[in-house]
């Protein structure tokens, strides 16, 4: 790490995990195909040899037998001096020997031919690994083609999205700046005020739109400097307890130990922060309570936020932090893409981060950082 940069190098470790993974479940199905193929090809190989083995000794036995009695007859027959008797006998052991040559070349044939098959087996098998390698590459290329227009269209439709907003916001305090002095000046305050509210809102969704789009590209920008969480942990409450007050929701600090130092991306853990707070204060009910804890343990930085909220299922402990998680498929506050951006920045900064509930009784988020 050179200078004030924390490069996001995690991050393009993890750009295409779930490419990784399929080019390495399919090295090792090969793998396992090819050993598999090598051990079937030896045990046919192996019985055939055993199997023309044995027809040869039945056939040299049988063959052995008849030359045996053959002679019988022969030495008889020669006792009695009969010739013709002499050369029937050997007519029919050559007869027998020819029979014997046939077969033998039969069954060698037929090996040959079914140690041929199996070879061509293992020819083709390249040729169709080959295919299904270009059919894979020609399918990622175009994927990868539809991600960057994707991306491209996406940044230029938040850039214009935002100029729109922005034209929003400074019509809005226009108005705020010449709302009279009155019950109808005050009315148009209300509205004015609820309508910056909402331009904050939809400024947040965009922006975390364009955090996923860095995120796929490997492209997260972190850059970190050395400074004291003290001030970062009280500014992101700060920031929220507007919020959290006007929910009945009560949100305290707890800092073990001052200061705490450590290199981190300002802007980026406040984000952090402000993701798990937020999710904090949209999920606990009124009248409950929400803690932000920092300490040091060891050689690291841990923080927690702390809700009395209803509570994550425990099967979903790790999937809230993927991308459009929700708790429910009718649950519409937000894109579920916070915790997710939260994990990337985390990982970036070299640290984890993680989900302790049980329902009912509330949860906490923690995430923790090397010193």
């Amino acid at each position: 790490m050179k200078g004030n940069q924390l490069n996001s190098d995690s991050i393009e470790g993890r750009r295409d995990p779930e490419r990784h993974q399929t080019d390495e479940s399919l090295r090792k199905e090969r793998h396992k195909t090819d050993r598999a193929l090598a051990d079937r090809q030896t045990t046919v190989d192996e019985d055939a040899d055993m199997v023309v083995h044995r027809a040869r000794q039945n056939a040299d036995a049988v063959l052995n037998v008849a030359r045996d009695n053959a002679d019988a007859v022969l030495n008889a027959a020669h006792d009695k001096a009969d010739e013709r008797q002499n050369r029937a006998v050997i007519e029919a052991r050559a007869l027998e020997d020819e029979a014997l040559r046939d077969e033998r070349a039969y069954a060698d044939e037929s090996l040959r031919l079914e140690r041929d098959a199996g070879a061509a087996l293992a020819r083709l098998l390249p040729l169709e690994r080959a295919k299904t390698d270009r059919s894979l590459l020609t399918e990622r290329a175009r994927s990868d083609v539809a991600l960057s227009n994707r991306d491209d269209f996406l940044g230029i439709v938040t850039h214009d999205l935002r100029d729109l907003l922005g034209g929003i916001v400074t019509s809005s305090a226009l108005l705020l700046k010449r709302a009279a002095k009155n019950e109808e000046g005050q009315q148009t305050l209300v509205e004015t005020q609820r309508i910056e509210r909402y331009a904050a809102r939809m400024n947040r969704l965009i922006g975390d739109l364009l955090d996923v789009a860095s995120i796929d590209a490997g492209k997260l920008a972190v850059n970190a400097v050395q400074g004291d969480w003290t001030g970062l942990v009280d500014e992101a409450a700060d920031t929220f307890k507007a919020a959290a007050s006007a929910k009945g929701i009560s949100l305290k600090t707890d800092i073990a130990g001052q200061p705490l130092l450590g290199r981190f991306d300002h802007d980026r853990m406040l984000q952090v922060l402000g993701n798990l707070l937020s999710n904090a204060i949209k999920f606990t009910a009124q009248g409950g309570g929400i803690t932000l804890r920092g300490e040091r343990v060891g050689e690291e930085l841990r923080f927690c936020v702390s809700d009395t909220g209803m509570g994550i299922p425990e099967n979903s402990l790790t999937s809230i932090f993927e991308r459009f998680w929700q708790v429910g498929q009718n649950d519409r506050r937000g894109l579920g893409l916070g915790l997710y951006i939260s994990r990337c920045i985390v990982e970036a900064h070299g640290g984890s981060i993680w989900a302790e509930s049980k329902p009912g009784q509330g949860s906490r988020m923690c995430f923790k950082l090397p010193r």
